[in-house]
């Protein structure tokens, strides 16, 4: 993964070196600005920035997680799609079971793995998903209808009801598939990492 330094009296005159440069527009460059000296009496005001582009970042986690992967003994390959601008990464393997682990546990931890390492690399989150044969995606419908199911026992028996422990990406998905529901509510509750979502029936007259 290719870091470049651009410099310029501001930081936006930077950025606009850094896209001329690498001939690309600025939404596709991860950009991290490094330092800045105030201008003296015979020196003018510099800013230094570190630029990555966006593509490249997105291949390196491609072979990162492919390395991992065979460090421990799994060969795989990937192939990547985009939803709503987030790369998301398919893992075709012949040993699906392990990467996934029991409840999508071994595959939460690669994510994590791979999560920290790039964030590491570029001084900064960026968002990206790691699947193995469309197993989170089949997850996450399976947790929408879930949601959709419980709502409508809420609705009916006006009780709220908990749901088991979940990490914030699919609380998230619990949240959004009830956002619009017009007969209840979802609210997170408890402390990491036993935080769980609680679904509520709405007021009559709300």
């Amino acid at each position: 993964m290719e870091k470049h330094n651009y410099s310029g009296k501001t930081k936006e005159e930077a950025i606009n070196n850094a896209t001329i440069d690498l001939q690309e527009t600025e939404e596709n460059l991860l950009i991290r600005e490094l330092s800045e000296v105030k201008g003296g009496l015979f020196k003018s005001k510099k800013v230094e920035i570190e630029v990555i582009e966006r593509r490249d970042v997105i291949k390196y986690i491609k072979d990162y997680t492919i390395k991992l992967l065979k460090n421990i003994g799994v060969s795989a390959n990937i192939e990547i799609k985009n939803k709503e601008e987030i790369p998301i990464y398919t893992i075709f393997s012949d040993n699906n079971s392990i990467i996934i682990g029991r409840n999508g546990k071994n595959l939460k931890a690669l994510q994590i793995v791979v999560n920290q390492h790039i964030a590491k690399e570029l001084g900064k989150n960026f968002k990206f998903i790691l699947d193995i044969n469309d197993y989170k995606e089949k997850r996450d419908k399976s947790l929408e209808r879930l949601a959709k199911n419980i709502a409508r026992e809420v609705a009916n028996t006006k009780i709220a009801a908990k749901l088991d422990p979940m990490n914030s990406y699919e609380r998230r998905i619990i949240h959004n598939a009830l956002t619009n529901n017009k007969r209840v509510y979802t609210e997170s509750e408890g402390e990491e990492p036993n935080r769980y979502v609680v679904i509520k029936p709405k007021e009559e007259n709300d």
